[in-house]
């Protein structure tokens, strides 16, 4: 349910369970937290995506009865990506709701297709986000529009998004999703892993 494609140091990862519109089991989150660890070292460039036209429905609610939404998982997850060295690339093929937010949050750049939407539905659910998750959303769109997603159940379409700043870039036809996140990753891939990462370290402070 995850595939992982190493083209030299770009490292791309699916979420692969288009049927149950990608949505993360306990298993699913472990690989992901397992591969992030292990990019940390060897990518370049990391980029998230998912398969089919949804990036990720959130938790697999089958498993909620498991307390998977309270898992530290999630924030091992989110942690590791948010800590590569690398240029990390969420590459939205659609939709991003709930739990799946936390990963999205944590990578440096979110591109997106003009059909994805965006929501975290935690105060209708009764859940709380994972820890990381409201500050990293506020440090990118400011406390108010935060608590516009997380309390006031907000559901942004693309083009909203990309003016709060949730996302950094619409990727509309003709070039594509896929073409729009190799011409970013051009760059970061063909310098050094040093160079990216003290440039990186500069920026994030």
């Amino acid at each position: 349910m995850i595939d992982l494609k190493k083209d030299g140091a770009l490292w791309t990862v699916t979420l692969n369970r288009p049927d149950k519109a990608n949505a993360l089991t306990r298993a699913m989150l472990n690989d992901l937290a397992d591969i992030a660890l292990a990019a940390q070292d060897q990518a370049q460039v990391f980029v998230l995506t998912g398969a089919g036209k949804v990036f990720s429905a959130g938790m697999d609610l089958e498993e909620a009865v498991t307390d998977l939404a309270t898992d530290p998982v999630w924030e091992r997850l989110s942690g590791a990506i948010s800590a590569m060295p690398c240029l990390t690339i969420a590459s939205l093929n659609g939709t991003v709701a709930g739990g799946a937010m936390g990963m999205v949050l944590a990578c440096d750049l979110r591109v997106a297709v003009p059909a994805a939407r965006f929501f975290y539905p935690v105060a209708k659910l009764g859940f709380l986000p994972q820890p990381s998750d409201p500050g990293r959303m506020a440090a990118l769109i400011g406390p108010a529009r935060t608590k516009l997603i997380l309390m006031g159940g907000a559901r942004l379409e693309a083009g909203q998004a990309l003016s709060f700043g949730l996302i950094d870039v619409l990727a509309e036809e003709p070039e594509g999703l896929e073409a729009c996140v190799t011409r970013l990753s051009q760059d970061a891939g063909a310098a050094s892993p040093a160079h990216i990462a003290r440039l990186k370290a500069m920026i994030d402070g």
